[in-house]
């Protein structure tokens, strides 16, 4: 039984690491898979294991831009690690508004909110939100992150709290916000990635800690061994597949626009209603 656990969770590790970089909605799509795998754990666990295999992810961002993101770098000029140290000023700018909303609000989100109805309807007005801007076909005023304004950045930290609504997708609200306020489609995609390393490890660091507090309250052993296995398997499947899909996505976005992924969105949330809405009716 356990390696079918693991199959599972390679299986969750592979739609995480592809949903958490396209701006499609990666709650939309564990909702659905959720219905057809599920892994033989506790909720408790669960709703642990999906934040910490986004650490997976994240690592994925720093091991691609480390260079780029690194301030220390003896290969960098005087100069050049000004620039890094300023491009983190503003990535912890544009983190602060989804801190300040979202980290009260997150438990009453995922209780209240994380409704199939919800994640649809979100899927279908941000993948109509896609289509809308890429047909405004403007001219962008920042062509790469270096020429980000801190005014800029906080704009863009602003859109991203709207991702706290389940089925928004953090890296499609702020990609949207981005292109809307006058950023390529190369330096909004990327900004986001950095937008979403404080972002994920400050919330994944928060409910893992909320998961062995109440673990340790209890008396009871963190993890047993095959929870560590599932997790782990998770964790490393996530950043393999996360490495392979922001190279993807930072190439294709170079040559082509996000209607794609728009239509997608609103694809998917059709199918979110048609089967939960059969389902319910079924139910009656």
């Amino acid at each position: 039984m356990l390696v079918l656990e693991l199959l599972k969770s390679l299986f969750l590790g592979v739609v995480e690491g592809i949903t958490e970089w396209l701006p499609i909605s990666s709650t939309g799509h564990l909702i659905l898979v959720d219905e057809f795998i599920k892994l033989n754990v506790t909720t408790e666990f669960m709703d642990m294991y999906r934040y910490v295999i986004q650490l997976g992810a994240i690592l994925a961002v720093l091991l691609l831009f480390f260079h780029r993101l690194n301030p220390f770098s003896p290969r960098k000029s005087v100069r050049q690690k000004r620039d890094t140290w300023n491009l983190w000023g503003k990535v912890v700018l544009a983190c602060i508004p989804s801190a300040v909303v979202g980290l009260p609000l997150n438990d009453w989100m995922d209780e209240h909110l994380m409704t199939p109805w919800v994640v649809a309807a979100a899927l279908i007005i941000y993948g109509l939100g896609f289509l809308y801007v890429e047909n405004l076909h403007r001219t962008p005023s920042v062509r790469s992150t270096g020429d980000i304004t801190w005014k800029t950045a906080l704009l863009i930290g602003l859109f991203q709290t709207l991702s706290i609504i389940p089925g928004t997708s953090r890296s499609g609200a702020t990609i949207l916000g981005a292109i809307l306020i006058g950023c390529a489609r190369p330096a909004a995609a990327e900004f986001s990635f950095f937008l979403a390393i404080p972002t994920m490890v400050g919330v994944s660091i928060l409910k893992l800690g909320k998961f062995f507090a109440e673990k340790l309250m209890a008396g009871e052993p963190v993890f047993t061994g095959e929870e560590a296995a599932i997790l782990a398997v998770g964790f490393v499947v996530s950043f393999v597949v996360s490495v392979v899909c922001i190279r993807f996505l930072m190439n294709f976005v170079k040559k082509n626009d996000f209607k794609i992924f728009g239509w997608y969105r609103i694809v998917l949330g059709a199918l979110v209603l048609l089967f939960f809405g059969v389902q319910a009716l079924l139910a009656h």
